[in-house]
């Protein structure tokens, strides 16, 4: 690998970095070095196409990004769970209110179905509920 190249493979994995970190505060100390013991490129791939290449465009801000990937994931059914609650917190803690993810996700019944939007609201009031407690 040349220097130029290195250079532009660090510089991107920083943009990364400053992307997820202003999806969540919480990503700049969180143990993303738990993914590479599983799986020893799952993070540096992860952060160089996400948010090294693919989400670092300008034009959309990280709450804008996270409430459109909320729109899709409920789209798609709201079969995946996990990745919902994730994105869900994440979009709150880059400055979503609660109101904005419920308009959302309601706004995708159109194109996802009732029984999707139902569960993704769901699974929002479920995470809304966990951070309250989580604030007690």
């Amino acid at each position: 690998m040349n220097d130029a190249f290195a250079q532009m493979m660090k510089q991107m994995m920083e943009q990364g970095r400053d992307m997820a970190r202003s999806f969540a505060p919480s990503f700049e100390t969180g143990a993303m070095g738990g993914f590479e013991k599983f799986w020893p490129t799952m993070s540096k791939d992860m952060m160089e196409m996400w948010f090294g290449r693919t989400f670092n465009r300008d034009g959309l801000d990280a709450k804008t990004r996270l409430l459109v990937t909320i729109a899709a994931l409920t789209v798609l059914g709201a079969q995946a769970e996990p990745q919902l609650k994730l994105t869900i917190r994440h979009a709150m803690e880059a400055g979503a209110t609660k109101r904005e993810i419920a308009e959302v996700i309601w706004q995708m019944s159109m194109f996802g179905g009732l029984p999707a939007m139902q569960k993704a609201l769901e699974i929002a009031q479920s995470v809304f509920d966990d951070t309250k407690e989580s604030d007690a």
